[in-house]
């Protein structure tokens, strides 16, 4: 019996391998940054503490890409490994290390000097890859406050800026909030059914017995309760009121950070709750999906039109992508789910390749970033290159058929019919078409307006390979969308194994 319980923990030590190896790294890089940082040598430091961290993130990749289980449940259930949430952790692990990567640059230019940005990057990758795989209440909230309270510091990281240090506070002070909606909902849950892993719920509500039961209203309210405080981790609409002023005043580095990586853990925790765990309620949490995503596509869209700062236009973007991914994931379906894998890759390689465009424009007299979307002006006479992949990006943001933006709204739009949400189908392409309007904007003061035409600095070489990339990745997926659809197609029939 001993030997037994021995090769049980070995097997599950070893699917656990690589957040474990994480989180000993980033430790370990800690210490070595406190004893090699002097103030002769902060740039030095901050350099080699990003390139051991690109090395961790690089190996951890190759831990889980050779792992030798790919499912399994350890830790006391706390925590399911499957094929579903191996490629989820390597997509999230991976685009931490691109946002190192387009920061190289980044901090010369503002002197943030600190090398505590990549263990805080570390971090919150650890709580993302560890989200992603929670099959328990306990190890959801473990994750989630140790991802938020890397984003609340990371946020305020510029301390001599008054803009980054309030968007700090007002992300620690609603992320508290929503943090304790979040607890509440899981004590109602545990306090109503006894358990707070997520196999033992989805038994009970599956129950024909359950069904009629007058639990079943306490349980919805707790269900509620949840959905609410991850939505405003997603920032949808209407909790979404940090959004704006947190990717304005954070550095503009960390605005791409929040912008790309976290809503992919919070989706996946979001599609293993509805779709597995609360799938017997769906009556009850899919009312309240096709609300926020329908307020999401409205504000995002509208709000959006007005912006003539780049980041809060971009939050206001981001609000409008969020709509559309809660619009497959309120269909409860495979298809809807295949369509938020889609729509979830698609977005996160456009949005890398539009803040890397963003973060590369240093005007050449004053070494001071861009702003305002009219300081676009002059980008095609400068880079012509450069002024073509922006515009053919915010182009595929819009949805402009044949781009991969459009590919992924067909795929979300396609679903909400099949799901007979015609409504939000309607309002999704309504929203579509005039979110085209601010977008093309973008096109308009690039190539026909000739006033305030500044000369920006060269590209570094790692922003100029990631841009590439990305961009030739939308161009693939333009000619040959089929190994999108099929990843997508065998993460959803993955979901549960």
């Amino acid at each position: 019996m001993f030997l037994d319980y021995l090769e049980l923990f070995r097997n599950g030590f070893k699917l656990f391998i690589p957040d474990a190896f994480l989180g000993f790294s980033l430790l370990l890089l800690l210490i070595v940054g406190v004893f090699i940082k002097t103030e002769e040598n902060e740039a030095l430091s901050l350099k080699n503490i990003n390139w051991l961290s690109l090395e961790v993130l690089g190996l951890m990749i190759l831990l889980m890409m050779n792992h030798p289980y790919y499912s399994g449940i350890i830790l006391n259930g706390m925590i399911f490994i499957n094929y579903f949430t191996l490629i989820i952790k390597i997509i999230i692990i991976l685009s931490c290390g691109i946002v190192l990567l387009m920061g190289f640059q980044y901090y010369e230019y503002e002197k943030l000097n600190s090398f505590e940005f990549s263990i805080l990057i570390l971090l919150a990758a650890l709580g993302m890859s560890l989200l992603a795989s929670s099959y328990d209440f306990m190890m959801v909230y473990l994750a989630i406050e140790l991802q938020s309270l890397s984003f609340y510091i990371l946020a305020s990281f510029k301390r001599d800026s008054q803009f980054s240090t309030e968007a700090g506070l007002k992300y620690f002070i609603l992320g508290a909030l929503s943090s304790g909606i979040l607890l509440f909902g899981c004590s109602l849950i545990y306090g109503l059914t006894g358990s707070t892993n997520f196999e033992s719920l989805n038994h009970l509500l599956m129950n024909s017995v359950f069904q009629f039961n007058e639990l079943n209203t306490g349980i919805s309210v707790a269900i509620t309760f949840i959905i609410v405080a991850l939505l405003f981790k997603l920032a949808a609409a209407p909790f979404h009121m940090w959004a704006p002023d947190v990717y304005e005043g954070a550095p503009t580095i960390v605005t791409a950070f929040f912008a790309i990586v976290p809503k992919i853990a919070v989706l996946t925790l979001l599609i293993q709750l509805l779709l597995e765990s609360f799938y017997g309620l769906i009556s009850q949490w899919q009312q309240l999906l096709i609300f926020s995503s329908m307020t999401s596509m409205i504000l995002g869209a509208v709000g959006a039109i007005e912006q003539k700062k780049i980041k809060r236009f971009l939050a206001y973007s981001a609000i409008g992508h969020v709509g559309y991914l809660l619009i497959g994931l309120s269909c409860g379906t495979l298809e809807g789910l295949q369509s938020v894998i889609i729509y979830i890759i698609i977005y996160m390689i456009m949005s890398i390749n539009v803040f890397c465009i963003i973060l590369s424009l240093y005007k050449k007299t004053d070494s001071t970033r861009i702003i305002y979307i009219n300081e676009f002006t002059g980008l095609s006479k400068e880079n012509p290159l450069l002024a073509i992949t922006f515009s053919v990006m915010v182009l595929s943001m819009a949805g402009i058929p044949p781009l991969a933006g459009f590919i992924s709204k067909l795929q979300i739009f396609y679903s909400a019919i099949a799901s007979s949400l015609i409504l939000l189908a309607i309002i999704g392409v309504l929203t579509s078409v005039l979110g085209a309007v601010y977008y093309i904007r973008f096109v308009k003061i690039i190539y026909f307006e000739n006033y305030n035409s500044f000369i920006y600095k060269e590209l570094d070489l790692t922003k100029s390979i990631i841009i590439s990339i990305t961009f030739l990745s939308i161009i693939f997926f333009l000619f040959n969308p089929s190994y999108i659809l099929i990843l997508s197609h065998d993460l959803s029939l993955n979901l549960s194994l």
